[in-house]
Formats: C-alpha cells, sequence, structure tokens
C-alpha cells in the first residue's frame, strides 16, 4: 500500500478563468512544484501534449504526469463516439506513463459559466442514469483495458453532485467505473468525503484534496445567483490545512480501505490572493503530516 504527492496546475494557472494566472510560465509552475516537494503534476491547459516534448520537460523538474481532466460527452454522443474522442488524450497518458485516467461529464455541466448559478446545476431523470450509466461503463471497460484506472470526477455544478446524484451515479454504473474523490467537491455538495471512502471502498481510483471556507461558500449561494466561478472568486476553496475539512480522518479512511495511489493538492484561488508555493506548501505539509500519522506508506 503505497501512495504519491502530486498537484493540480489550477491553483497556478486555472483553464476555466484565464484571468487568473494565464501569464504565468509554465517553467515556473514546474519549478514551483519541485521545490514544494510533489512528486507529479496534472495536466493543464498549457501543457504542451506532445509526449516527445512533455516527457523531457517533467523529468528535468523530477515530475511524474499523473493524469489530467477529460471533459467527456456522454449525455450527447455514445460510448463508441466518446471511445474515439478521447484516442489522443489517451495516448498521451499512456506515453507518459500516467496509471489513472480522470473523466467528468461536461455535456451539459455550468461550473465554467459565470452566468450561471449553481442552483441551475443539471439533474438526470431515472431514465438518463441508466443510459447515461451504461455509456460510462463501456467506455471505463475500454480504459480499464488500456491499463488506466478510470476515475469519474464529481464536480459541484455537474450531473454528479449531491448525495442523491452519486447514489444514482453508483446504482447505474459498473465497478469498472471508478471515483475520484473530491473533498472539496464532495463537502459542499453535501457529500462526506469520509464516509464517501469508506462505503465505496472498491470504486475509489483518485484523490483530489481541497478544503473549503464553508462560510464563503454559504454567502455565494444565499446571493440565489451565485455561480460556481464566483464562489472560486469569493475564495470558497483553498489547500488542505487552511480550511474546515478534518483531513486526519481523510487519511485515516484511505489507510483503512488499503488506498495505493496519487493523492493531489488541488485548490481553485487567486494566484494573485493566495500565492501557490505559499500554499501548495501548507497543502502537502497537512497530507505528509496526516498520511504518516495514519500509517500511509510514500512510494
Amino acid at each position: 500500500m503505497t501512495i504519491r504527492f502530486g498537484v493540480s496546475p489550477i491553483a497556478w494557472i486555472n483553464d476555466d478563468m484565464p484571468e487568473l494566472g494565464g501569464d504565468t510560465p509554465l517553467a515556473s509552475v514546474l519549478a514551483d512544484c519541485q521545490a514544494i516537494g510533489f512528486e507529479g503534476v496534472e495536466l493543464g491547459g498549457v501543457f504542451p501534449r506532445d509526449p516527445a516534448v512533455l516527457k523531457p520537460l517533467l523529468d528535468s523538474y523530477g515530475l511524474s504526469l499523473v493524469g489530467g481532466w477529460y471533459s467527456g460527452n456522454l449525455l450527447v454522443q455514445s460510448a463508441d463516439e466518446e471511445i474515439a474522442a478521447l484516442q489522443k488524450h489517451l495516448a498521451l497518458l499512456k506515453a507518459m506513463g500516467s496509471t489513472v485516467f480522470v473523466h467528468a461529464e461536461t455535456s451539459n455541466a455550468i461550473h465554467g459559466d459565470k452566468s450561471k448559478a449553481l442552483s441551475a446545476t443539471p439533474r438526470l431523470d431515472a431514465e438518463g442514469w441508466k443510459e447515461f450509466g451504461a455509456r460510462l461503463t463501456k467506455v471505463a471497460d475500454y480504459i480499464q483495458s488500456q491499463g488506466l484506472k478510470f476515475a469519474y470526477h464529481h464536480h459541484l455544478g455537474t450531473v454528479v453532485e449531491r448525495p442523491e446524484d452519486l447514489e444514482a451515479f453508483l446504482a447505474n454504473t459498473g465497478p469498472s467505473v471508478g471515483l475520484t474523490v473530491d473533498t472539496g467537491h464532495a463537502a459542499l455538495g453535501g457529500l462526506d468525503p469520509v464516509s464517501m471512502i469508506r462505503s465505496y471502498p472498491h470504486r475509489v481510483a483518485h484523490v483530489h484534496c481541497k478544503d473549503i471556507r464553508s462560510e464563503v461558500f454559504r454567502k455565494v449561494i444565499s446571493r440565489g445567483g451565485g455561480s460556481f466561478l464566483d464562489g472560486v472568486l469569493a475564495g470558497m476553496f483553498t489547500v488542505p490545512g487552511d480550511g474546515y475539512l478534518d483531513y486526519g480522518a481523510v487519511m485515516q479512511a484511505l489507510a483503512e480501505i488499503g488506498y495505493s495511489g496519487w493523492i493531489i493538492v488541488e485548490a481553485e484561488q487567486d494566484p494573485a490572493v493566495a500565492n501557490p508555493r505559499e500554499y501548495g506548501e501548507i497543502g502537502l505539509a497537512t497530507l505528509k503530516k496526516e498520511a504518516a500519522a495514519a500509517g500511509l506508506k510514500a512510494a
């Protein structure tokens, strides 16, 4: 049972809001990741997509490519069409030695639209879940056949957001459909990340650790028209150790299920307000301390 610690570049450069760190050089991001002590980094929008370029670049900073978000469209296309569409992304991950394929349904998602309130998050009916689940399972089976773990990312503003969404998701998908357990999205969506880990151990394929400022989130949604991006700009997310979540309990739950894989520090914040290197150091130190106390072994 071994774990590795990585980071998402979204703290430095936000792909959904290029005005947040969009002028930051990639070399600066990677240098910070290395200096903080991360072993890996997830794919960001400014990363080169040619493995002949990306691999030596990451190697020069001692970093592995963990994987990276893939925007799925299974509500509007078949599983075969989705499999065809993801080939370039999959080929890059395989060439880079990545072990996890992070997927999220975005065909009707609102998290990237500042004009859409979180109250407008899309929902599926029973028939919609049945069809979506069958398509997801077929895609996940394929990804598994290619040697990677399929890790679906539940997310505010998407069809898998609330407890009832997760229940329907799990009921309508097969065992190949793993989860990216995102502690921050879980907590703000009404889910307990610790219970998620303990209740669905065989589905936990990947872990994103972000902390929350719940009072900020409450203010955003209490206005009625608050969007996901409004919440990010207001500071509803932060790194582990700077918010309200109990990461000792999270690491203990991961130890109990024998989790082996990547644990990612991820926090969408304005880099002009929250220095990514300083906050990255806080996040990694917090997770390392709690993981060691829980008996999780680093690779």
